[in-house]
C-alpha cells in the first residue's frame, strides 16, 4: 500500500487522473444541465409550433364531423328523404375539404419535428377518418339506426382528442398536468356536440329506445363530471374563464336543457326541449367551449414561456459552473500528463523509426542473402532505459522484442538459404543422374529391335523424363534456373508434344493442330515445363475416364493455349488462392506442398512475362489459360537438334 501511494508519478495514476477528471465533469454538469433544460424546452417549443401546423387541421375536421353527425343522425331518424338528405350531402362535402385539409397536413408536414408517438397518434385519426366513406354509403342507405350511427361517428373522431393530448404533452411537472386538463375540456366540446346528434336524432324518430336514452344520459353525466373534475384543477386565470362561463345565460339553458331531457325519460326526450333553442343554446355552447379551450391553451403557452426563461437562466448558471469545473480539471490533466506524452511522444518516433524504417531494410537485406548484424542494424531505443516506471517497461520490451525479432529473422534467412542450398545442390545431382540415364536409355533405344523391349525401354524413358521434370521442379523454386538450353527456336507444336509427354497420363490429352509458329531458344524449356505442370494438374484432378483438352488461338501479337479438364472444378474461394499463388509465386510457403506446381507455373511465367489465370472450364471443370507473350514466340524452327544437357528428341514416340 505505501509503494502505491508513494508512486503517484506512474503512468497508470496520471492516465486516470488525465481521463476521468475531465470526462466525468462533463458526462454530470452537462448532463444534468442538457436534462434539466432540453426536455422541458424542447417539448415547449414543439406545443407552439406543432400545434398549429398539425392539430389545428384535425381540430376542424373533428368540428365539421361532429356536425355531420348530427345531420346523419336526423336523416336517419326521420322517413322524410328531401331537406334532411340535401343538408347532410352538403354537409358531407364541407366535411370532405376539412378531412382532406388535415390529411394535406399530416401527409406533407414538416414530421421531423414529432415524436413517434406523435406521428403514430396522427397516422392512426388519418386511419379512422378513412373509414368515413363505408359510413355514409350505410347512412344514406339507411342499413345503420341513427343512434347507432352516432356511436360510429363519435369512433371516429375519438383518434382526434388523442392527437390533441400527445401535440400538448409536456413531459413532467405542473406544466403537463395543465395541458392534459386542457386537452381533457376538450372532450366537454365533444359531449356537447354528442347531446346535439342525440336528441336530433330522436326528434325526428319522434321517440327513443330505452337503450338510446341511457346513451343520450350517459352523454349528459359524462359532460357534467368531466367539468365538474378538470375545471377546478385549471389555474387561477383559465379557472375563472370557465367559471365566469357557468354563470353565463349560455350554460344555464344548456343545464336546463339537459335536465329536461333527463326528467321526460325516453317517451318524452323527443319533445322534451324546442329545437330550435336546443339547437342555438348547443351551437353557442359548443363555440364557447372552444374559445375557452384555446384561451386556456394559450395561457398554458404563456407559462411555457415563462418556465423556458427560468430554464434558461438555470442552465446559463450550470453551465458556467461547468465550464469552469472542466477548465480546472483539464488544466490539472495537461499540467499532470505533459511530461508523460513528451516521453510517449519520443517513444513513440523511435518505435516508428524502428518499426518503418529499420527492420524493413533488415529484412529486406536479410531476404537478399546479405549478412546482418543484429544489434547494429537495429540499436535500442533511445527512451528505453530513461525510468524505473511503465513507460520505462515499454522501451525495455520493446528492445528485448526487437532484439528477438531481428535475431530470429537472421537465424530464419540463414536456414533457408542453407536448406535451399542443400536443395538446389540436390536437385543438380538428381538433373545430372536423369541426363545421363535418359542418354543411356536413348543409346539402349538404338540398339535394339525386339518390339517388347523397346516398349519396356519407352516405359523407362518416359518415366525418366518425368523425374528429370520434378528435379527441375526443385532447382526452380531454390530460385536458379534449369540447365538445359536450345539453340533455336522449336515449333509450338514439338513444345505443347513434348510437355504432353512429360506427364503421366499423357494418353488421355487430346492435342490439336498447332499453328505455325515457334517458341524463342531461351524460353522453350520452361514453356515446356509450365505447360506440363499445368496439363499434369489437369489430368490428377479430373477422372480417370476423361479427357483433357487442349485449345489454341493467337491473340494480337501473342499465342493463347486453353487446357480444359473435366473435373469438380474450383469454388471462388480456392480459386481466388490459387490464381493468387500464379500471380505471387515469390511468397514460396514450403507448408503449401499441394501448391508446388503452381509455384513453379508462377515462377515460370513472372520469368518470361507469360500470363497464367484459371477459370471456369466449359466442360465444368477447370480452364487454365496460357497467353504466350510476342517476346516468347519466334520464328517456327526445327526443334530435333540443339537442346543442351538434354536428349533431342522434342517429343515421345
Amino acid at each position: 500500500m505505501r509503494r502505491l501511494i508513494g508512486r503517484t508519478g506512474t503512468v497508470r495514476a496520471r492516465i486516470v487522473a488525465l481521463a476521468l477528471a475531465p470526462v466525468l465533469a462533463l458526462l454530470v454538469l452537462w448532463g444534468f444541465a442538457m436534462v434539466s433544460v432540453t426536455g422541458e424546452l424542447r417539448s415547449l417549443v414543439r406545443v407552439q409550433g406543432v400545434y398549429e401546423e398539425f392539430g389545428t387541421p384535425v381540430d376542424t375536421a373533428i368540428g365539421q364531423i361532429q356536425i355531420e353527425r348530427r345531420l346523419a343522425a336526423t336523416y336517419l331518424g326521420t322517413s322524410r328523404r328531401t331537406q334532411t338528405v340535401v343538408d347532410l350531402m352538403e354537409q358531407q362535402r364541407r366535411t370532405d375539404r376539412a378531412v382532406n385539409a388535415m390529411r394535406d397536413a399530416v401527409r406533407s408536414g414538416n414530421r421531423d419535428r414529432l415524436s413517434a408517438r406523435q406521428r403514430q397518434a396522427l397516422d392512426a385519426m388519418v386511419t379512422s377518418v378513412g373509414g368515413l366513406e363505408l359510413l355514409r354509403e350505410r347512412v344514406l342507405s339507411r342499413d345503420v339506426s341513427w343512434d347507432r350511427a352516432v356511436s360510429e361517428y363519435s369512433a371516429l373522431v375519438e383518434p382526434g382528442f388523442d392527437v390533441e393530448s400527445t401535440l400538448t404533452a409536456l413531459q413532467a411537472g405542473q406544466l403537463a398536468r395543465e395541458a392534459q386538463v386542457v386537452v381533457e375540456l376538450v372532450r366537454v366540446r365533444e359531449f356537447v356536440s354528442r347531446e346535439d346528434a342525440l336528441v336530433a336524432g330522436a326528434r325526428a324518430a319522434g321517440t327513443l329506445t330505452d337503450r338510446q336514452y341511457d346513451t343520450l344520459a350517459a352523454t349528459v353525466e359524462d359532460r357534467r363530471v368531466f367539468e365538474r373534475t378538470y375545471v377546478p384543477d385549471l389555474p387561477g386565470d383559465s379557472r375563472a374563464l370557465f367559471e365566469e362561463f357557468q354563470r353565463g345565460e349560455v350554460h344555464r339553458r344548456l343545464v336546463a336543457g339537459e335536465d329536461a331531457l333527463l326528467r321526460a325519460g325516453a317517451s318524452g326526450a323527443a319533445d322534451a326541449v324546442s329545437a330550435d333553442s336546443w339547437r342555438s343554446t348547443t351551437d353557442r355552447a359548443v363555440k364557447q367551449y372552444m374559445r375557452l379551450c384555446t384561451r386556456s391553451a394559450v395561457n398554458s403557452a404563456d407559462r411555457g414561456r415563462e418556465f423556458a426563461r427560468q430554464e434558461l437562466v438555470k442552465a446559463a448558471v450550470v453551465g458556467v459552473l461547468g465550464l469552469v469545473a472542466v477548465a480546472l480539471s483539464v488544466w490539472c490533466a495537461v499540467r499532470g500528463g505533459r511530461r508523460i506524452s513528451r516521453r510517449l511522444e519520443r517513444l513513440r518516433d523511435a518505435a516508428d523509426l524502428l518499426t518503418t524504417r529499420q527492420l524493413p531494410n533488415v529484412m529486406a537485406r536479410l531476404s537478399a542473402g546479405e549478412e546482418v548484424d543484429a544489434a547494429a542494424e537495429a540499436p535500442p531505443l533511445t527512451d528505453g532505459e530513461a525510468e524505473a516506471d511503465e513507460i520505462g517497461d515499454v522501451g525495455r520490451s520493446f528492445n528485448a522484442a526487437r532484439l528477438a525479432a531481428v535475431e530470429a529473422a537472421v537465424r530464419q534467412a540463414t536456414l533457408r538459404r542453407g536448406l535451399s542450398a542443400v536443395l538446389l545442390n540436390i536437385a543438380r545431382r538428381n538433373q545430372s543422374l536423369v541426363h545421363r540415364q535418359l542418354k543411356l536409355v536413348d543409346t539402349l533405344e538404338r540398339r535394339t529391335d525386339d518390339p517388347d523391349v523397346l516398349k519396356e525401354l519407352f516405359r523407362i524413358d518416359h518415366l525418366t523424363t518425368r523425374m528429370r521434370r520434378h528435379a527441375e521442379s526443385l532447382i526452380i523454386l531454390s530460385g536458379a534456373a534449369p540447365g538445359r538450353r536450345w539453340r533455336r527456336p522449336v515449333p509450338v507444336a514439338d513444345v505443347v508434344t513434348s510437355a504432353v509427354g512429360e506427364i503421366e497420363a499423357y494418353a488421355r490429352v487430346e492435342v490439336p493442330p498447332m499453328p505455325r509458329v515457334g517458341i524463342a531458344a531461351d524460353a522453350v524449356a520452361d514453356v515446356v515445363h509450365l505447360i506440363a505442370e499445368l496439363v499434369e494438374n489437369a489430368t490428377v484432378f479430373s477422372p480417370p475416364h476423361t479427357r483433357v483438352t487442349l485449345r489454341t488461338a493467337r491473340s494480337g501479337g501473342g499465342f493463347v493455349l486453353r487446357i480444359d479438364d473435366r473435373g469438380l472444378g474450383l469454388d471462388t474461394e480456392h480459386l481466388e488462392e490459387a490464381q493468387h499463388t500464379l500471380t505471387t509465386p515469390a511468397d514460396f510457403d514450403p507448408t503449401r506442398h499441394e501448391r508446388l506446381g503452381l509455384y513453379v507455373v508462377g515462377r515460370l511465367a513472372a520469368r518470361h512475362g507469360i500470363e497464367v489465370t484459371l477459370g471456369p472450364s466449359p466442360y465444368g471443370g477447370t480452364t487454365a489459360t496460357v497467353s504466350l507473350p510476342e517476346g516468347v514466340l519466334a520464328d517456327e524452327g526445327s526443334g530435333a537438334e540443339g537442346a543442351e544437357g538434354a536428349p533431342a528428341r522434342a517429343s515421345l514416340p
